[in-house]
């Protein structure tokens, strides 16, 4: 349902209702460069979008769980009422409330979710939010020319959307969607576990992460929302109408970069993806959406457009009171923990990578590159290990890892002649090519600072500070996926011919990474 990696929308209240402060039309000169800085993460302790002017820091205590027939005015902070008097019936589900285990400094609140207001059963619609109160990129900017223009340049609907949010969110009351973006605030972009993206952890946190590929994939992202912070201003400057109504300095100068940060991360959280529906409308914000919704990997239950409206039909039967489960696509636990903060330790789509490239130094390097290439293979190929098929992905890279240990020219060039797969199997280049593969795995498995075991044993005692939970958690199935591939490798080698036989020297092996 929601996929984020470049995701999208930035949206305007109905243009009948819109509260907005006037401001005349001035055109403002572009900021001065910044210097980059380096990078630098830290947990959010303030309001998500941006610190608001008239918070006087106290927090409203928690109140217990409640339905709209009952408490939930109260426990939703007039976000039921918002959402009632602008048409969204809300006979069928409810706002509950669940402890956080684990405080901050006893600030984290309880975690809000949607539940069922009755008994459902599959394929009845529990909600449908009509577009009027759908944060699309095209409410935004009102032409879908100009919404396809932004996103097709260097800002992702999700920048756009953070940005107006933000200007939105400085408008206090007087904005449209001042209860919406409250809410979203209130959750601070946590997840179902409620944990943050890792984007918002410190240092020490990401710690936790240490011998992960999601250590470098949190940088990775964290690069990508600096380069789209320092694109702000073209925005500005391309958007004009859509600025003009805002009394405020242009982005980079109203907004320091943390502030956007936590403001992307908070949108990241929530966006939807809908399907079969224009540019301009395919990333938004549902309210009743996520993260008050529960994700799971193996839902069929997903947020669709239907004409002026989006609902969400569920998928199974619900007894008053369960949390309403939508599919969240078909993502690894890596990319769910990145984008939502949590994992999903059922998730049939979970998978780690392993990268193989030829070695540019072989002087065969462009000979081989085009047997690769003839069998569906790149020069530096990915090779996707899924959770419980870590023995075809072992059997599938044995070909191309082959190919890097052929030396003769003669047979190189009978290779290219022939048809079929990449090169014949002799007995000491299959058991180069394994202990390779053996090497590697041990050697990845080395670099987490825990073992599998100590892992087990971690989340065995059930006292873990959120974070280092789902941390664990990750790094605990990566294991096992490692390990697998192991196993698998260590099979073939068992059920070579001759075991004894040494393995060929390969000057120009392929690299694993």
């Amino acid at each position: 349902m929601a996929s984020v990696t470049q995701a999208a929308a930035a949206v305007s209240a109905p243009h009948n209702s819109r509260l907005l402060l006037p401001s005349s039309p001035r055109r403002l000169p572009r900021p001065r460069p910044r210097p980059r800085a380096r990078l630098r993460l830290a947990s959010c302790h303030a309001d998500t979008l941006l610190p608001s002017s008239s918070s006087s820091g106290a927090r409203t205590p928690p109140t217990p769980a409640a339905g709209p027939s009952t408490a939930a005015d109260s426990a939703t902070d007039g976000f039921f009422d918002w959402l009632r008097d602008r048409g969204l019936p809300l006979g069928k589900v409810a706002i509950r409330e669940r402890p956080v285990s684990f405080t901050r400094e006893g600030k984290d609140l309880p975690l809000r979710y949607v539940a069922a207001g009755e008994d459902l059963q599959a394929g009845d619609v529990a909600f449908e939010v009509p577009m009027s109160l759908v944060v699309t990129l095209e409410r935004v900017l009102g032409d879908e020319s100009v919404a396809e223009l932004l996103t097709t340049n260097k800002l992702s609907e999700l920048a756009c959307l953070a940005l107006y949010l933000m200007y939105e969110k400085k408008q206090g009351k007087d904005s449209f969607w001042y209860p919406y973006i409250k809410e979203l605030d209130r959750q601070r972009g946590r997840g179902q576990l409620a944990v943050e993206s890792p984007l918002l952890w410190t240092e020490s946190e990401l710690d936790y992460l240490n011998g992960s590929p999601m250590r470098e994939e949190v940088v990775a992202r964290y690069e990508g929302i600096r380069r789209e912070y320092n694109e702000l201003d073209t925005l500005w400057f391309m958007a004009g109408s859509l600025f003009q109504q805002y009394p405020f300095d242009i982005p980079t100068e109203a907004f320091p970069f943390e502030i956007f940060k936590q403001a992307f991360v908070a949108v990241q959280s929530c966006v939807v993806h809908l399907q079969k529906v224009s540019l301009a409308r395919r990333f938004v914000l549902v309210p009743l959406g996520p993260p008050l919704l529960t994700y799971k990997s193996n839902c069929k239950a997903m947020l669709t457009a239907d004409g002026d409206s989006v609902r969400l039909v569920v998928d199974r039967p619900y007894k008053e009171g369960e949390p309403l489960i939508v599919w969240c696509g078909p993502q690894p636990n890596a990319r769910l923990l990145l984008n939502y903060g949590f994992v999903d330790e059922d998730n049939p789509y979970d998978r780690i990578m392993i990268e193989a490239s030829l070695n540019t130094e072989d002087p065969q390097y462009q000979e081989k590159r085009m047997v690769a290439q003839r069998n569906g293979k790149l020069a530096i190929q990915n090779f996707h290990v899924y959770i419980g098929k870590e023995r075809e992905t072992v059997a599938e890279m044995l070909p191309y890892l082959r190919l890097g240990y052929i030396s003769d020219p003669d047979e190189m060039q009978s290779i290219l002649s022939s048809e079929g797969d990449t090169c014949p199997v002799s007995p000491c280049t299959e058991r180069a090519v394994l202990d390779q593969l053996v090497g590697y795995l041990k050697s990845r498995l080395a670099g987490y600072p825990t073992t599998l075991d100590e892992d087990e044993a971690m989340l065995a005692d059930g006292n873990l500070e959120p974070k280092k939970e789902v941390a664990a958690r990750l790094v605990r199935m990566e294991k096992k996926m490692l390990h697998a591939c192991f196993q698998a490798a260590i099979e073939f080698i068992n059920a070579l011919p001759d075991h004894t036989v040494l393995p060929c020297p390969a000057p120009f092996a392929p690299e694993l990474k």
